[in-house]
C-alpha cells in the first residue's frame, strides 16, 4: 500500500473512534495537512481547513496544559503559515503572545502550568510549543516567535539530556524538587526530536539559530540510531533490550530521520537503511490492515508511586500499550508522509487478528 494511503487510512480510522482533539489529535490533524501537502491534494487540504474551522467553538474541550490547543495548535499555525485560512491569523498571534508570557523556570523553560510554584518541566513541552511558535513566526514574520521556538526546544534538550546515553529524560521536578526521571522514554525522546526536526525543516536558511538546532538534532540522531531493534523499531525504554517495541516514539524518530536526510543534515549512507527498515517495520508490526494501531504507550508523566516513581521499571511495566491507543496515530502518519517523500512506493500492513493470537 502507498504510504500516503496508509496515512489517510490511519486518520480516518482514528476519527471514526473519537472526536479528534487533545494534543495527540492535533498532531494527527497536522500529519493530515502534511500528507495533503506532500501529495498535492487540495481536497485533503480543504478537509483540514474544515476540521480546524470547528475549533474552538464546536469542540468540547478538556482542560489543556497549553491554551493554543483550543484553536487547533500546530496544524492551525501551519496552515496559516502556508497561506491558508488567513482569517485565523489573529488568533494564531494571540496564542503565540500567550506563550511568550507563560510561566517559566529560572532558565527560561516553560514549566507545568498546574503547579506554578514548583520548577517542574517536561519534554512534551517541546512538541507543544516549538512547532507552534515556528509556524506562527513564519506566518507573521515575527522573529520573537522563531527565537522562542528555538529557545524552548534547545533548553529543554540541554536540561533533560543524559550525557551517558545522549538521550533525553522525560522530566525534572516531578519525582522530587530538582530530580530527574530516570527514563529514556521512547515517545519523550520522540517529542524532543520532533521539535528539533521541525525547526531544522522550517527555520529560514539564513536564521542565526540554525547552528544550535542542527548541533542538537544531529547529536540526538546519532544517539538514537544504535538502539533501533532488529524489526526497525525503538523500545519503550530505548536502551533496554527487554523493553517492548513502542510505536509512537518510533514514528516520531523515523519522521525526524526522514527530515534530516531530505534536508542534508544526516548522511544517507548511514541513516537511509535504518529509515527504510523502520518504515517497513512500523507498517508491518504496528498498523493493521483495518488501520487500527498497535504498541503505542498510553499517556504518562513520571509514572509510579513512592520509590518507583520515574524509574525505568515504572516506564516499562506501568505504561503498557493497547490497540488504538490514541497517541500513536499522528506519529505513524508523519512517518508515512516522510516515507512517501523518500520515494518509498509501497509498505505492507499486518493482519489485525495477529496481535490478539
Amino acid at each position: 500500500m502507498k504510504p500516503l494511503d496508509v496515512a489517510y487510512g490511519l486518520y480516518d480510522h482514528y476519527a471514526s473512534l473519537a472526536e479528534v482533539k487533545h494534543y495527540y489529535g492535533l498532531l494527527a490533524i497536522y500529519a493530515l495537512a502534511r500528507a495533503a501537502q506532500a501529495g498535492e491534494d487540495e481536497a485533503s487540504t480543504r478537509r483540514c481547513e474544515a476540521i480546524l474551522s470547528r475549533f474552538p467553538d464546536e469542540i468540547t474541550h478538556p482542560v489543556y496544559n497549553f491554551p493554543n490547543y483550543t484553536i487547533g495548535g500546530i496544524p492551525q499555525a501551519f496552515l496559516v503559515a502556508e497561506g491558508r485560512m488567513p482569517h485565523r491569523i489573529g488568533v494564531v498571534r494571540e496564542y503565540a503572545e500567550e506563550m511568550l508570557t507563560a510561566p517559566r523556570d529560572p532558565a527560561g523553560i516553560m514549566k507545568h502550568p498546574c503547579d506554578r510554584d514548583a520548577e517542574k518541566i517536561w519534554i512534551d513541552t517541546a512538541m507543544a510549543v516549538s512547532p507552534y511558535l515556528l509556524y506562527a513566526g513564519l506566518a507573521l514574520r515575527d522573529e520573537r516567535y522563531l527565537a522562542e521556538a528555538v529557545c524552548q526546544a534547545v533548553r529543554l534538550h540541554d536540561e533533560l539530556l543524559d550525557p551517558e546515553y545522549g538521550l533525553l529524560h522525560q522530566c525534572r521536578g516531578f519525582v522530587a524538587p530538582g530530580a530527574y526521571s530516570r527514563d529514556h522514554w521512547s515517545r519523550g525522546n520522540g517529542w524532543g526530536y520532533f521539535a528539533l526536526a521541525e525547526l531544522a525543516r522550517g527555520l529560514p536558511p539564513e536564521s542565526a539559530h540554525r547552528a544550535e538546532v542542527t548541533k542538537r538534532f544531529t547529536g540526538l540522531s546519532a544517539a538514537l540510531l544504535p538502539h533501533q531493534s532488529r524489526r526497525g523499531l525503538w523500545r519503550q525504554e530505548i536502551p533496554q533490550p527487554l523493553s517492548y517495541e513502542e510505536s509512537s516514539g518510533t514514528g516520531l524518530i523515523l519522521y525526524g530521520i526522514g527530515v534530516g536526510i531530505r534536508h542534508g543534515l544526516l548522511d544517507p549512507a548511514t541513516y537511509a537503511p535504518a529509515f527504510r527498515r523502520g518504515v517497513e517495520g512500523l507498517a508491518r508490526v504496528c498498523v493493521n490492515d483495518d488501520f487500527s494501531t498497535e504498541r503505542s504507550c498510553p499517556g504518562t508523566l513520571c509514572p509510579g508511586e513512592g520509590d518507583e516513581k520515574g524509574t525505568v521499571a515504572a516506564y516499562m511495566t506501568l505504561c503498557l500499550p493497547y490497540r488504538d491507543e490514541p497517541h500513536g496515530c499522528g506519529p505513524l502518519m508523519l512517518a508515512m508522509v516522510e516515507a512517501h517523500l523518500a520515494g518509498i512506493a509501497d509498505v505492507s500492513l499486518r493482519a489485525a487478528a495477529e496481535e490478539s493470537r
